[in-house]
């Protein structure tokens, strides 16, 4: 297998950026790619707080930073940016359609030898895979957010898979400081397959009027060691980013249980994604660090 020294992002948002950031942190060359030039704009923007970030706390240097820097281009054309990668790592929103387009448009134009990575939380590595002319080059590399912070690397094998391209990834993920965790695809996958149900369990619980939101988070983070509550975790995610991987749990296995909250369907439908939308179980003010309940089981 060849060596992997150019990685090309594929979107530049949460996920996106914080990849980028962490392959050029680690040294490799770094080709971010957006549709949006002020998405681009806005990720150098959020990796340099992140950098100073570390900065701050010692971990990093300003020269180390300066040098991560030199090793990120960014690009709105596709071709221009995946042209000489050596692995491309797709992180785009969490929609099947649009991962198939990126993926056959990517295969078009990526080199031979280019290993085709999704950063997708639960959609089908096979069915993405089935988009190129590559499958066998085709995994999952799911980053868990934020990307510069977290160890895990979930690792997911599509049905082609070759065992060299895993055994590659697995060794690129651990030269990232990460720990990597191969699993095979299923709905789901392994993360989001037991996360899921517990946020949704923990939904259907304020829905049905069992306890309050706070009530529920305190009793997972005290009770159960969770660094952080389902209801507020929901929120970190993004409400119609857990709807989604409902969606696809209920669909790929057809089983109600894995079926979404109505009150997740009916918070989603309003607008009251969590943290990107400024409410969701919570209430998220800019600059503020006090946690403020939005959402009532008595409405």
């Amino acid at each position: 297998m060849m060596m992997i020294k150019n990685v090309s992002v594929i979107g530049a948002g949460t996920m996106g950026n914080g990849i980028a950031h962490v392959f050029a942190q680690s040294g490799f060359r770094v080709n971010l790619v957006d549709v949006n030039a002020d998405q681009l704009k806005k990720a150098l923007a959020i990796m340099t707080k992140n950098f100073d970030r570390q900065i701050a706390k010692g971990s990093l240097t300003e020269e180390q930073k300066n040098s991560a820097f030199a090793q990120i281009t960014t690009h709105t054309d596709m071709a221009s940016g995946i042209q000489s990668a050596d692995l491309v790592i797709e992180a785009a929103t969490e929609n099947t359609a649009l991962k198939l387009k990126i993926f056959k448009q990517v295969d078009e134009l990526a080199p031979a030898h280019c290993i085709l990575a999704s950063n997708t939380s639960s959609i089908s590595i096979t069915k993405i895979a089935a988009a190129t002319q590559r499958p066998e080059m085709v995994i999952g590399m799911h980053f868990m957010n934020p990307v510069p912070v977290m160890k895990l690397v979930e690792i997911i094998n599509g049905y082609a898979t070759k065992k060299e391209v895993t055994t590659q990834i697995i060794e690129l993920s651990k030269k990232l400081g990460k720990i990597p965790c191969a699993v095979n695809d299923f709905p789901g996958f392994i993360a989001n397959r037991i996360l899921m149900p517990m946020i949704n369990e923990a939904i259907y619980s304020l829905y049905e009027g069992v306890a309050g939101v706070a009530e529920i988070d305190t009793v997972m983070k005290l009770g159960m060691s969770h660094p952080m509550g389902p209801l507020q975790l929901a929120d970190f995610i993004g409400l119609d980013v857990c709807h989604s991987i409902l969606e696809v749990l209920y669909n790929g296995f057809g089983n109600p249980k894995y079926a979404p909250c109505p009150l997740l369907v009916n918070m989603v439908n309003a607008g009251k994604l969590g943290v990107k939308s400024g409410e969701g179980f919570y209430t998220y003010t800019p600059g503020s660090k006090e946690l403020m309940v939005s959402y009532s089981f008595t409405k």
